[in-house]
C-alpha cells in the first residue's frame, strides 16, 4: 500500500514534460518518430490510405497536383467528419518549372436570394450553425478542377478512382475518425438523410468496421464522367437546389452555376530570413504574418520552448491579431481590406508597444493601419513541385444539410458572416465569408523549403506560428515541431460579432512544466487544459542539399507521412 502511494506521489508531482512517449536515443522527449525522408515523392495526409493513394498516383506517373487532388477526395470518403465535396478549399501550388507560388481560393458564397432583412426580421442575432441557413455554395469541386486545368497531368477518372473504390467498396474506420463520427452523427442525425447515409444499421461505424458509401460513389463517378459542371449545372446541381427548397433554404441552381474559383496573389512577411506564405482574406492567414511580425523583434530562442515568457509574448501577439482579424478581414470585393498595412513591419512595432511583458491584457483594441473542423495535406513529387491544400466542411460534417442521393453533407461556412450592419464581415448576398482555412508555405532565398498546415478553426494561425516558431527559434525537426505539446487561446474579438472581454482563456496540452504554468497564472492568465482541440499538422520539407524529401505527420490524428 505504501509502495503503491509513493508510486501515485512520485506520477502528480512529476512534471509532465518527463513522462512522454517512449524513449527514444534521438531527438526530443515529445518526439513519436523520426521524420520520414525519400527521394523521389512524399504525401501526408491525415488518413493512410490517402497517403497511399497519393503515392499510388505519383507512381502511376502523375505529378503532385494529381496526388493531391486525389488524397483530398479519398478523405472526403474516409474522414467526412473534417471534407468532403461539400465542403470549401484552398492550395498553394508550388510550380517547379515556373519556379513560383500560386494561391487558389476555391471558397463559396452566400446565396443570392437571401438577404440581410431576412435575418433582422426573424430575430437572428447570428446565423446558425446548422440547418439550411449557414449553407454557401460549395467550393472544393470547382477547385479540383481549376487545379487540374493549370497543372494536372492524369485523367480526372484516374485520379478520382481511388475515392470512387473506398466509397463504393468499402474501407475500415480509423480510430479518431471513429470517435468524431460518432459526435458528429450524434449531434446531426435528426437532420435529413444523416442516418441513412452515415448511420448504417442506426449508428456510426465504430473503429475497425468496414464502412461503405455507395452514393457518394456515384456523386464522383459522375464527376469523374461529366466534370464540374456535372456538379454546378448537372444532376447534381439539381437535387441541392430541390433539397434546399424543401427544407426552406436559400441555395439554389443559380448560385451554383454562378461559383468560380480565383487564382490570387498569396502574400508573405519574412522571418529571421526565411519567407511564411500564407492566403489574403477572406480567410486569416495574415494573423500568422501579424503574429510572426510582432515576436520576430524578441528573442525567443533565449527564452526555450514551453517557457513562460514565450508563451505569455505569443499570447498576447494572438489577441493583437485577432483583433485585427475581427474588425477587418472579410471578402475583399465587398470591404477593403488594408493587407498590406496589416502585415507590415511598421505596423507590428507599433502593436508591440501594448504589450505588457509581465501581465496579461483583458482588452484590446484593433489596431488603425494607414490608408494604403478540416482536412490538411500535402503532396510534393520527384519533379519538385509541392502542393499545401486545406479543405473543410466547418464545424465537422457541416450544416447537417444532406442532400437525397448523393452521400455528403453541405458545408455551414456562412454562420461565420457577422450581421453588424457597417462590419467589414456582414452578411451580403453572394459574398464569401470569413474563412478558417488557411495552408501554409516557407520558401528561403527564393526556393521552397517547407509545405505545411495545422488544421482547426481559430487554432490554424496559432498553429502556424507555433511551428514556425519550433522549426527555426528553437531548431526542432520536422516531425518534433509537430509533436511538440501546443497552446491554444481562445475568447478572442470574432468577425462573428463577439468580443473579448476579459482576456480570454488559454489552453494547455499536457507537457508544459507546472513552473512555467504557475509563472503564466502569476501574470494573470487563465488557464485551462483542453482535450483535441490543438488542430493536427501535416508537412514536407525539401532538403536541396541532399536532393531529398521530408516527411511528418503528428500523432493527434489517424494521419501519415510516407513517401518513395
Amino acid at each position: 500500500m505504501l509502495k503503491q502511494t509513493l508510486i501515485t506521489i512520485i506520477f502528480v508531482i512529476t512534471p509532465s514534460y518527463l513522462i512522454y512517449s517512449q524513449d527514444r536515443v534521438t531527438g526530443k522527449e515529445f518526439a513519436t518518430r523520426s521524420e520520414v525522408i525519400t527521394q523521389n515523392g512524399m504525401a501526408a495526409t491525415s488518413h493512410p490510405l490517402a497517403t497511399q493513394a497519393a503515392l499510388d498516383i505519383l507512381k502511376k506517373g502523375g505529378n503532385a497536383v494529381d496526388a493531391a487532388i486525389a488524397a483530398d477526395a479519398v478523405l472526403g470518403v474516409v474522414e467526412p467528419t473534417g471534407s468532403g465535396v461539400g465542403g470549401d478549399l484552398f492550395a498553394i501550388i508550388w510550380s517547379s518549372e515556373k519556379g513560383k507560388l500560386y494561391g487558389l481560393n476555391a471558397s463559396g458564397r452566400s446565396p443570392r436570394s437571401l438577404k440581410l432583412d431576412y435575418f433582422k426580421k426573424n430575430g437572428y442575432d447570428f446565423i446558425p450553425s446548422y440547418g439550411p441557413l449557414p449553407v454557401s455554395v460549395p467550393g472544393c469541386v470547382d477547385g479540383w478542377f481549376e487545379m487540374h486545368d493549370m497543372f494536372g497531368r492524369l485523367p480526372v477518372r484516374d485520379i478520382l478512382q481511388p475515392a470512387i473504390n473506398y466509397a463504393r467498396y468499402g474501407f475500415p474506420v480509423s480510430e479518431v475518425i471513429a470517435y468524431y463520427l460518432d459526435n458528429n452523427t450524434q449531434l446531426l442525425k435528426d437532420y435529413p438523410n444523416i442516418k441513412e447515409t452515415y448511420m448504417p444499421g442506426g449508428r456510426s461505424p465504430s473503429k475497425g468496421e468496414i464502412f461503405k458509401n455507395p452514393a457518394l460513389a456515384n456523386t464522383l463517378d459522375k464527376i469523374a464522367r461529366g466534370g464540374k459542371n456535372e456538379f454546378y449545372r448537372g444532376s447534381i446541381a439539381k437535387t441541392i437546389d430541390a433539397f434546399m427548397r424543401s427544407q426552406g433554404g436559400f441555395l439554389t441552381f443559380d448560385d451554383l452555376a454562378r461559383h468560380h474559383s480565383e487564382w490570387v496573389e498569396l502574400v508573405s512577411t519574412s522571418y529571421r530570413g526565411y519567407d511564411v506564405w500564407e492566403f489574403p482574406p477572406n480567410g486569416q492567414g495574415i494573423a500568422v504574418l501579424q503574429m510572426l511580425n510582432i515576436l520576430e523583434a524578441y528573442d525567443l530562442a533565449s527564452m526555450g520552448f514551453g517557457s513562460a515568457e514565450y508563451m505569455h509574448l505569443f499570447t498576447e501577439a494572438k489577441k493583437l491579431a485577432y483583433e485585427d482579424r475581427a474588425r477587418f478581414y472579410a471578402d475583399p470585393r465587398f470591404s477593403e481590406v488594408p493587407v498590406s498595412q496589416l502585415i507590415s513591419k511598421r505596423y507590428a512595432a507599433e502593436r508591440r508597444k501594448l504589450i505588457n511583458p509581465s501581465k496579461a491584457a483583458s482588452v484590446y483594441e484593433a489596431g488603425r493601419p494607414e490608408a494604403g473542423n478540416t482536412i490538411y495535406l500535402t503532396v510534393a513529387d520527384k519533379s519538385g513541385n509541392m502542393v499545401s491544400l486545406i479543405q473543410s466542411n466547418y464545424r465537422g460534417m457541416g450544416s447537417g444539410m444532406c442532400p437525397p442521393g448523393l452521400g455528403f453533407v453541405l458545408q455551414d461556412r456562412g454562420e461565420m458572416f457577422s450581421l453588424e450592419e457597417g462590419h467589414a464581415n456582414v452578411y451580403a448576398p453572394g459574398k464569401r465569408p470569413f474563412h478558417t482555412i488557411i495552408p501554409g508555405f516557407i520558401t528561403r532565398d527564393g526556393k521552397p523549403w517547407i509545405s505545411f498546415g495545422v488544421m482547426g478553426g481559430d487554432m490554424q494561425p496559432q498553429g502556424h506560428v507555433q511551428i514556425i516558431v519550433n522549426l527555426i527559434d528553437f531548431k526542432m525537426n520536422l516531425q518534433e515541431a509537430g509533436d511538440a505539446p501546443r497552446m491554444h487561446h481562445i475568447g478572442s474579438s470574432e468577425p462573428t460579432g463577439q468580443q473579448m472581454t476579459d482576456g480570454g482563456v488559454l489552453l494547455l496540452e499536457d507537457g508544459f512544466s507546472w513552473e512555467a504554468i504557475r509563472s503564466l497564472l502569476e501574470k494573470g492568465h487563465k488557464i485551462q487544459w483542453d482535450l483535441g482541440g490543438y488542430g493536427g499538422y501535416q508537412a514536407i520539407m525539401r532538403n536541396e542539399k541532399n536532393k531529398v524529401w521530408y516527411g511528418a505527420s503528428e500523432s493527434r490524428k489517424d494521419g501519415q507521412a510516407a513517401g518513395y
